[in-house]
């Protein structure tokens, strides 16, 4: 009994010794939003869905480019949808968003019939 109370005061010794700062307290171990890692915002809900709708186009427009056998059509209808996609990627307004998913699919589904004759070929 007499071990365990020793082992009790040395231990409240020790954390009295050990020197404690604001940083390195369990409380303020959490991110704090200007120490965080992140260096954008959150998105929001209507922001996140977009953005997994424009990754999601990206990849239908890949899938569909890689159908054509290699050549250099292939090659510039990718760096073509590159570029369109590079140009506006900056753009953060939904509407705005939306707008140019629905103009790419639009252009992407008379695209799509010429590469579904080539990669017939």
């Amino acid at each position: 009994m007499r071990n365990k109370i020793l082992n009790i005061k040395s231990s409240a010794r020790f954390l009295a010794s050990v020197p404690h700062s604001p940083s390195s307290s369990i409380a303020s171990s959490t991110p704090k939003s200007e120490s965080s890692k992140f260096k954008k915002p959150v998105p929001s809900l209507d922001q996140f869905i977009q953005r997994q709708r424009v990754l999601s186009f990206w990849r239908e427009i890949i899938r569909a480019v890689y159908k054509i056998p290699p050549s250099s059509t292939r090659t510039e209808m990718r760096d073509y949808a590159r570029a369109e996609f590079d140009r506006n990627k900056g753009v953060e307004d939904v509407a705005h968003i939306r707008y140019l998913l629905s103009a790419g699919k639009t252009e992407f589904d008379t695209m799509r019939r010429y590469i579904e004759e080539l990669a017939s070929r």
